[in-house]
C-alpha cells in the first residue's frame, strides 16, 4: 500500500469516527484529505470505493444510512462502538508473556507489528510492563541482522520463488540455489528458510547467515505454495539445524586496535603483517560464520587466521566495499553480539 493511499484511508477512518451523522460521498470528498485531488467524479467514486472494501477487509465497520427519510442519498459513518477494541483481561502470566514477546523481535519488518500490538493493548486498558513484565532472567531476543532475511520474508509473503548464492562450510564452496520458499524460522538463535529446492528436487534448508550478496526473485508471484503437512520448525530442527558446539577462531589484530575482539580473546602470540605488529588471538564463537560481519568491520586491523571458511568470507566482504557496494544491501557494522551469541 503506498503511503498516500495508506493515509488517506486513516484520514478517512478518523473522519467517520468523529461523527454521529452520515456523511455523503460528496461531503467527504470535501472534508477528507486525499479525495480533492481526484481529475474527476468517476476517478473519484473509483477511489472512494476501492476505500471502501479495503476498510471493510480490514475489519472495520463501516454503516451506511441517511440522517432523514427525505435525504436524497445514503452516507457513511463508524459508530465507536463497534469500532473500540472489547474488553480484554489478561492474567499476570499471559501480560508477562505479551511483554516478552513485545521484547523478542530485534528487525523493523517484525518490530512494527509487536509494538502495534502493544499500543492497542495498552489502549484497551491492559497494563503491560514491558521492562517489568517479562523475567528479568530471561534475555529475549531474535536476531534479524541477516541482510537475506527481509527479501525472504518478502518471498514468502508473496509466493514467489527466489535465487541467491549459497556458502557451504564442508568444502568450502559458493553455489546458487534456486529455492521456493515455504517460510523463514529461527531455531536456537539461527534463522532458515525451508522450502522446495529445485536444483534438488526435494525440500531444503538454508542458513541465512550463509547467504552471500542479493536474494533474486524469480518468476512471477503467487506461484509457490507451501504444503498443510509440512512442520517447518521440525523439518530445520531434523535436517542439521541443532546447534554445535563452539568454533575455534584464530585471527591477528594490530597493536592498539580492535578492543571489541581483544575483549573476548585470549593472546597466544605474536606476529607481524605487513610490517604492522600485533597479537596472534584466539577465541571461541557459538556462530562463526556470522562472525563476518563483525570482523569485517574492523578493517586492515584484524586478519583471520582460521578457519579458512572464516576468513574467505571477511575477504568478500572487504573486497565488496573496495568495489564500491554493500554485501546484501547492508553496511558493515563492527557489532559482535551475535557472532559472540
Amino acid at each position: 500500500m503506498s503511503v498516500a493511499r495508506a493515509e488517506r484511508l486513516v484520514n478517512l477512518v478518523l473522519c467517520l469516527l468523529s461523527t454521529r451523522q452520515y456523511l455523503t460521498a460528496n461531503r467527504i470528498r470535501k472534508i477528507v484529505p486525499g479525495y480533492a485531488d481526484a481529475p474527476s467524479d468517476e476517478a473519484f467514486f473509483r477511489t472512494f470505493d476501492r476505500d471502501k472494501t479495503e476498510l471493510r477487509e480490514l475489519g472495520i465497520p463501516l454503516e451506511v444510512g441517511r440522517n432523514k427519510v427525505d435525504d436524497p442519498v445514503d452516507g457513511y459513518r463508524i459508530a465507536r462502538r463497534d469500532y473500540e477494541l472489547g474488553e480484554i483481561d489478561l492474567a499476570p502470566d499471559e501480560a508477562a508473556a505479551v511483554a516478552l514477546a513485545v521484547r523478542l523481535w530485534d528487525s523493523p519488518e517484525l518490530t512494527g507489528a509487536a509494538q502495534g500490538a502493544l499500543v492497542k493493548l495498552r489502549a484497551a486498558g491492559v497494563d503491560v510492563d514491558v521492562d517489568r513484565g517479562a523475567p528479568t532472567l530471561v534475555e529475549s531476543k531474535v536476531r534479524t541482522t541477516e541482510p537475506a532475511f527481509g527479501p525472504l520474508l518478502a518471498a514468502v509473503q508473496a509466493g514467489q520463488a527466489v535465487a541467491f548464492d549459497y556458502r557451504r562450510p564442508s568444502p568450502a564452496e559458493l553455489r546458487e540455489r534456486v529455492l521456493e520458499p515455504w517460510g523463514v524460522v529461527s531455531w536456537r538463535g539461527r534463522w532458515y528458510v525451508v522450502g522446495h529446492d529445485r536444483d534438488r528436487g526435494a525440500p531444503r534448508c538454508f542458513r541465512l547467515s550463509r547467504v552471500v550478496g542479493q536474494v533474486r526473485k524469480v518468476g512471477k508471484p503467487g506461484q509457490v505454495h507451501r504444503p498443510d503437512d509440512v512442520d517447518l520448525l521440525r523439518f530445520v530442527a531434523s535436517t542439521g539445524g541443532e546447534p554445535q558446539p563452539p568454533a575455534g577462531v584464530r585471527v591477528w589484530v594490530a597493536d592498539g586496535r580492535a578492543a571489541g575482539v581483544r575483549r573476548w580473546a585470549s593472546v597466544v602470540g605474536r606476529r607481524e603483517v605487513d610490517g604492522v605488529p600485533g597479537d596472534v588471538l584466539e577465541l571461541d564463537l557459538a556462530y562463526p560464520d556470522s562472525a563476518a560481519k563483525w570482523l569485517a568491520g574492523y578493517g586492515a586491523d584484524v586478519l583471520v587466521l582460521e578457519p579458512d571458511v572464516l576468513a574467505k568470507a571477511v575477504r568478500e566482504r572487504l573486497l565488496a566495499v573496495a568495489e564500491g557496494y554493500r554485501v546484501g544491501g547492508e553496511p558493515l557494522a563492527a557489532d559482535g553480539a551475535e557472532a559472540r551469541r
